[in-house]
């Protein structure tokens, strides 16, 4: 590729982000990221189903991903590795095995969509890359932890079961997040002019 090819693949029309907006920006992140999933939960009690909304919506995964696509890669990564400790620091939730793993696959999710964020690509296109690239990563971390530690559980039942329930959270990414992206770009460009 010639680098005449790799700047048309780059995106111009974007705004550039201050500090304070991008601290803000990682701040009101972690906190969405924090607050929905107890949504979801509080949801899920009241109606029975217990955390079984949290895992079908995947609400974590939605402000992450969203703040890597608006304001780049090291906000994306530092919400995503923030907002599981966060949550589990004040609710307990993720349980405490399953943290670094939350960590490790939002921190994937925002760096990936952070890294998007200037590539000519529609939104819906870079939100599923971010989602099949947080997947890969996590399968990584949950292969090098099974084979470190000896667990028994297969890597590719567990990819699988935990697409086929969160399918429902990934088309909620889909048509949510792009729109977010795009409303949320055309705001940030009138106000800087």
């Amino acid at each position: 590729m010639t680098s005449t090819t790799a700047v048309s693949l780059r995106r111009t029309d974007l705004p550039r982000l201050s500090l304070s907006v991008k601290a803000a920006a990682t701040v009101l992140a972690i906190v969405a990221a924090v607050a929905l999933p107890q949504l979801f939960h509080v949801i899920g009690a009241v109606s029975g189903q217990g955390t079984a909304l949290g895992v079908a919506f995947l609400p974590m995964h939605l402000p992450i991903i969203f703040i890597g696509l608006i304001a780049g890669p090291a906000v994306g990564t530092i919400a995503g590795a923030a907002a599981p400790l966060m949550s589990f620091l004040l609710s307990g939730m993720p349980m405490l095995a399953m943290l670094p793993f939350m960590m490790i696959e939002l921190c994937a999710y925002g760096l990936v969509a952070g890294l998007l964020r200037e590539i000519k690509l529609p939104s819906l296109v870079k939100v599923v890359i971010a989602q099949l690239a947080g997947r890969v990563v996590l399968t990584v971390a949950t292969a090098v932890a099974v084979f470190a530690f000896g667990s028994g559980n297969s890597i590719a039942a567990t990819w699988t079961s935990d697409l086929a329930a969160g399918l429902p959270g990934l088309a909620l990414q889909w048509a949510l997040i792009p729109l977010a992206a795009y409303w949320t770009e055309s705001l940030i460009a009138k106000r800087n002019h």
